[in-house]
């Protein structure tokens, strides 16, 4: 059974002018959906703040993809928590596939 993990990094907060720069993006809000060959799914999502401090590389939102967003929202978060979301979904989904528990209700 392969999944596919899918990111969706589309809405943001900005920052209308921050160190000169206009609609800096400072937080995500994100969703990280996992599918497996069957279609079955599981999703987790929450917002990632980001650090702004250094503008140097700054990128303005026209031009800005979301796999730039989604690589900085996977580099705030850490190799180690994306991994343990990853893990989590798959166990997700493996419950829907080969339930532990089912509840029934008595006639």
């Amino acid at each position: 059974m392969a999944i596919s993990y899918s990111w969706n990094v589309s809405t943001v907060d900005t920052y209308p002018t921050h160190n000169s720069q206009s609609d800096v993006v400072y937080n995500v809000h994100w969703r990280l959906k996992a599918t497996d060959d069957a279609n079955n799914d599981a999703e987790v999502y929450g917002s990632q703040t980001l650090d702004t401090s250094d503008l140097s590389s700054f990128t303005a939102f026209a031009d800005l993809k979301a796999s730039d967003v989604q690589g900085w929202v996977e580099s705030a978060l850490g190799a180690e928590k994306v991994t343990e979301m990853k893990s989590s979904l798959d166990a997700q989904i493996a419950e829907k596939v080969t339930p532990t528990s089912v509840t029934k209700t008595l006639g």
